[in-house]
């Protein structure tokens, strides 16, 4: 790999990659783009499917949250892992996971086989996701670069979303929902003929022991917080079973971080966890993700039952949104490099904040379609400024061996971010519903524009970055080696 002298020639020089980094890229941001387009691809087939394969129309949910369970109770784990046994060897190792599960789910004949699948392919998740991005954030080192990496890799993510939604209705009404899996297995295909030659990762020179009581006490943790989430959704947040399993959760990670404190060798480094880029760098992933994520739920509901769009049309205003992401994926490494991560994800925040509260004063009328395009093409432009501020400065300062652990609860915050954002938003809209629904969507969204301004003032008051700004130029540091 290059040496990447370009850091030493001052903000004027742009990155510049290698033959063998692009294809190191090409190979990681693909799967990361294909784990996003899986969030998404199965949502319109859902009803195909339980006509298909004998689906209770209650139990569709579960296709969904049985991935997203899985996706997100293994991330720390995995992000562990791979520290631990190596990166390259856990990303290729969650990529054949990734077929053969594809290759199930689109064979299946009934619910079971299915369900299957879609657990297999949330801990293939686990697995690739902290995986992909650590091998990212080796191979390149901390600076411009690196920032330029993740703004690629944010923007590519945030299309996969977008790409998931559209790809899934075309398939399912062209073709067949089987093709949303079968996509799948080629791209694993690919990359498990590519990856082996591009990939470099190597793990640690002493091979610690794997904490597994700390593993076992987050993964049910994280689960337990997934489930209650996802039931809060289903069922109200007043519901006993949601607040039940969320205080477990509670207790859980209360334990394990007693645990963390006593053993030798932790899961979760407490170190780690006191770094204040670490730690409030995720809460504001997190709140990042949640306000997103829950202003298309609101906006879906807006554009269908109040505006009177029909379902293509309204995905493809939604489309406006995901082209505004795009966009600020590719711009966040130049707002990030004249200004630093923590001052962008404040900007970002407040660009997002103005740009969602006007839609609180949203009307029946159809001349609102143009104003709520130009809005949300602003803030999903700003949201991906801070997505990308936060896993910049999530991992800035982590030494390479904790990399795992460090792109591991970027990707967690990532996860519960969106599982939260919708029934959070939902139990604030359902309190409305008795005035009617467009009452309810106005202070939803209010409420969602509220949640940013508080996120950025967070991020001001609360977000230490290490000594250099992350995503700033070193004009006099020297040039690290990103080989592996």
């Amino acid at each position: 790999m290059s040496t990447h002298t370009d850091l030493r020639r001052g903000p004027a020089a742009p990155p510049r990659f290698t033959a063998a980094e692009r294809l190191a890229l090409a190979v990681l941001l693909t799967a990361n783009f294909t784990l996003a387009v899986d969030f998404s691809i199965l949502n319109v087939a859902l009803p195909r499917i339980g006509q298909d394969l004998g689906f209770a129309t209650a139990h569709l949910q579960w296709i969904v949250t049985s991935f997203a369970l899985c996706a997100a109770g293994g991330t720390l784990f995995f992000g562990r892992v791979a520290d631990v046994f190596g990166r390259r060897r856990l990303f290729l190792a969650g990529i054949a996971v990734l077929g053969a599960a594809s290759v199930a789910g689109g064979l299946a004949q009934g619910p079971a086989l299915l369900i299957v699948a879609r657990v297999a392919q949330g801990v293939a998740t686990a697995m690739v996701t902290p995986a992909a991005l650590s091998l990212l954030t080796t191979l390149f080192p901390e600076g411009r670069i690196r920032t330029r990496v993740l703004g690629l890799n944010g923007a590519l993510m945030a299309a996969g979303f977008t790409t998931g939604a559209v790809l899934g209705g075309v398939l399912t009404g062209a073709v067949s929902w089987r093709w949303a899996f079968y996509v799948n297995v080629a791209v694993a295909a690919a990359v498990l003929v590519a990856g082996p030659f591009v990939l470099t990762g190597g793990r640690a020179q002493r091979r610690p022991r794997l904490d597994a009581p700390g593993a076992a006490l987050v993964t049910l943790a994280l689960v337990a917080v997934v489930y209650g989430i996802t039931a809060a959704g289903e069922s109200g947040w007043a519901h006993s079973g949601a607040w039940g399993v969320l205080l477990a959760a509670a207790a859980l990670l209360v334990v394990f971080w007693l645990v963390e404190n006593r053993v030798s060798e932790p899961l979760v480094a407490p170190s780690v966890l006191r770094r204040r880029n670490v730690s409030w760098g995720a809460v504001a992933g997190l709140l990042a993700f949640a306000t997103e994520t829950a202003l298309v739920f609101l906006l879906t509901l807006y554009l269908q039952d109040v505006l009177g769009f029909g379902a293509v049309a309204a995905g493809l205003a939604l489309a406006v949104l995901g082209t505004g992401t795009v966009i600020g994926g590719l711009a966040a490494s130049r707002v990030i490099g004249r200004i630093g991560a923590r001052r962008a994800m404040v900007a970002g925040f407040v660009v997002q904040a103005a740009a969602t509260l006007p839609l609180a004063f949203a009307g029946e009328s159809s001349g609102w379609i143009v104003p709520l395009l130009v809005l949300t093409f602003v803030g999903g432009a700003a949201n991906l400024v801070v997505i990308v501020g936060y896993a910049v400065t999530t991992t800035a300062g982590v030494p390479d061996e904790q990399q795992g652990l460090a792109t591991g609860l970027v990707t967690l915050s990532q996860q519960v971010g969106i599982t939260l954002g919708t029934p959070l938003l939902s139990a604030v809209l359902a309190a409305r519903l008795g005035d009617g629904l467009l009452p309810g969507l106005r202070l939803a969204m209010g409420v969602d524009a509220v949640i940013c301004l508080a996120a950025a003032l967070l991020v001001a008051v609360a977000l230490r970055t290490p000594d250099r700004e992350p995503g700033r130029p070193a004009s006099s540091a020297p040039a690290r080696s990103s080989s592996r």
